[in-house]
């Protein structure tokens, strides 16, 4: 689906121009076409492909879609492949893809599986026509920040949920419930982590050593972008480390709550044990057996057991084992 189809000359809006008109202001000096798509179809990509003279694998990988975060050039062209980070109202994180074709008088993005939409990024753009002028480099940047700047929300709320989890980790019986939480953290970085990691060297290379002809006077844009992507990877890294550890803390909590459980098990065992021990003794029926005949035997015999149970439980009770 066509989003919108704008014409910009020397960092100016110029006009909403329909699709056949676009090789019209392609050969315009000063001038670059901005084209947004919605989960394109292979047809808008073929007409795509035919206007702006795209390279067939990277319209494949654009129609197909699923690709790994990466940047490569295709002669004067750049394509980009972005992942967006979504948390959805159930809380769980869904990841879509923006693709995105540069030259050096367009600029093409595709929006697919994402519910997130980047007409923030034209108003911001045209409001800053002098950085406009840069031409389809700038438009490239504010597309790559905007969805790069989308991570930190998404890295924050997961920090606050680990932070919620720790408090929860010495109260007894929540064990379970902490180790699922904790995988599910652990598998949400993972979505976060395969955003961002491909990302840092596909970055990398569009303002160190030998940079694509597009972008080489934005290398500073670009960096910057690399900058926050060497935050998150950091952020992401600490919060693997710290879900590590977390994981074994808890792991030892519910050790330490079986080891609780078990001593008492043990103790009323051993208590138990010594009324089983005196019950057996004195069930023996022989007929010489002492005190057998005693008119006494039988509540001396109950008094007996129950004192050396006490004696036993106030034991245990000391020892910490009940």
């Amino acid at each position: 689906m066509l989003i919108n189809c704008v014409a910009y000359e020397n960092g100016a809006k110029l006009a909403d121009i329909p699709i056949a008109e676009i090789s019209d202001y392609l050969v315009r000096a000063n001038c670059f076409v901005w084209v947004a798509l919605k989960d394109a179809t292979e047809d808008e990509l073929k007409t795509m492909q035919q206007e702006f003279g795209l390279h067939e694998l990277a319209v494949e990988d654009a129609l197909h879609g699923h690709q790994r975060p990466k940047v490569e050039e295709y002669g004067d062209t750049l394509f980009a492949v972005v992942h967006t980070v979504e948390m959805t109202p159930t809380d769980e994180l869904r990841t879509g893809e923006v693709d995105i074709f540069v030259g050096t008088n367009f600029v093409l993005s595709i929006r697919n599986r994402s519910g997130q939409n980047l007409l923030q990024v034209r108003e911001r753009s045209e409001r800053e026509p002098q950085l406009l002028r840069h031409g389809p480099a700038f438009v490239f940047y504010a597309l790559l920040d905007a969805v790069v700047d989308r991570y930190f929300p998404i890295i924050d709320r997961l920090e606050t949920e680990l932070e919620q989890v720790e408090e929860q980790i010495f109260e007894p019986g929540t064990s379970q419930a902490n180790i699922r939480r904790l995988y599910e953290l652990k598998s949400d970085i993972g979505v976060v982590r395969h955003a961002v990691a491909p990302l840092i060297d596909a970055v990398h290379k569009l303002f160190s050593g030998r940079v694509p002809a597009v972008c080489e006077n934005n290398r500073e844009y670009f960096r910057d972008v690399f900058d926050h992507l060497m935050r998150m990877n950091g952020s992401l890294d600490n919060l693997r480390d710290t879900i590590g550890t977390a994981i074994q803390v808890n792991l030892a909590m519910v050790a330490i709550e079986e080891s609780v459980v078990n001593k008492r098990l043990a103790a009323w065992a051993g208590i138990f044990a010594v009324v089983s021990a005196f019950a057996g003794i004195w069930g023996m029926n022989f007929k010489n057996m002492p005190e057998l005949e005693w008119h006494y035997g039988y509540p001396l015999a109950l008094a007996t057991i129950t004192i050396v149970c006490v004696i036993l439980y106030r034991q245990f009770r000391k020892s910490g084992w009940l």
